[in-house]
């Protein structure tokens, strides 16, 4: 009886869209390709959270859902954060006086 009911409450998951954690043990899907896509995907979870129609159940594994894709979203933007700490470093930094002339001397490949 316990199987049954368990099925009953996936079943119920797969039709509100919520990932019901019998596949990975940590009740998430596959990543998304991009944050917007992941930004895209919270956003629906938490109108479906909102709308108050998802049992306890449901509820549980699309929280589980949301943190993970959370976690995603944070890891895309710190390492966005970066790519930014590294190109401010490049570029922000004042251009060394050469005395020797060669600045001027077309050495530059652009």
């Amino acid at each position: 009886m316990a199987k049954t009911a368990s099925k009953d409450r996936a079943g119920a998951a797969q039709e509100a869209g919520v990932p019901d954690g019998s596949h990975d043990p940590a009740g998430a899907e596959a990543l998304p390709d991009s944050y917007e896509a992941a930004l895209a995907e919270l956003d629906a979870l938490v109108a479906r959270m909102e709308g108050g129609s998802l049992s306890l159940e449901e509820s549980l594994a699309a929280y589980r859902r949301g943190a993970v894709l959370v976690k995603f979203c944070q890891q895309q933007l710190e390492k966005v954060e970066q790519q930014v700490r590294v190109l401010d470093g490049e570029t922000l930094r004042p251009a060394p006086l050469n005395t020797t002339g060669s600045a001027m001397g077309g050495d530059d490949d652009l």
